[in-house]
């Protein structure tokens, strides 16, 4: 196993990719073909973006990048050289949860938590679009991030708490 990051490490085809990460710059060698989630989770170490389907349907691997919210399993890191990346290690202030992960974890919106830092990801996104968003538009927007365990009641519930509660604070 150590031969084989020493062989990607010492490839010529290997690249520098330079990120501004949840507001640090980071930088790291990265194979032209390696996935913005492995860069994130194998070279800079965040282990909260999730890798499901490698294909961009499930949402697990939900990050910011340069604002917008993308799949990181569909994107190579040499695409994202120079951008601005937000995962979910960013919405938490230290030991302090953001008003979103409060919600998702009194609502009841995550089970096993294998979805939940995209659906986080997504939501934080929907309620700086829409601060006040109905049930149906939650459902809409985060009907691009899969779970197989809440039946989303929960989930909606969450996003809707968490409305309530970022624009109660925002007064």
């Amino acid at each position: 196993m150590n031969d084989r990051v020493n062989t990607v490490e010492a490839s010529a085809e290997a690249r520098l990719v330079q990120l501004r990460v949840n507001g640090e710059d980071v930088q790291g060698a990265a194979e032209p073909r390696m996935l913005l989630a492995d860069f994130i989770r194998h070279v800079i170490g965040l282990k909260g973006t999730h890798v499901g389907c490698e294909q961009g349907s499930c949402g697990a691997c939900t990050i910011r990048l340069n604002g917008k919210i993308v799949r990181s399993c569909i994107m190579f890191a040499v695409q994202a050289n120079g951008a601005e990346i937000e995962t979910v290690e960013n919405l938490a202030n230290g030991a302090e949860l953001h008003p979103i992960q409060e919600s998702y974890r009194e609502k009841h919106g995550l089970q096993c938590g294998f979805c939940t830092p995209g659906l986080l990801m997504a939501t934080q996104s929907l309620l700086e679009e829409n601060p006040k968003p109905s049930e149906q538009d939650v459902r809409e927007y985060l009907s691009g991030n899969i779970c197989r365990c809440t039946g989303y009641v929960g989930v909606v519930a969450a996003v809707m708490d968490a409305a309530d509660k970022l624009s109660s604070n925002s007064r």
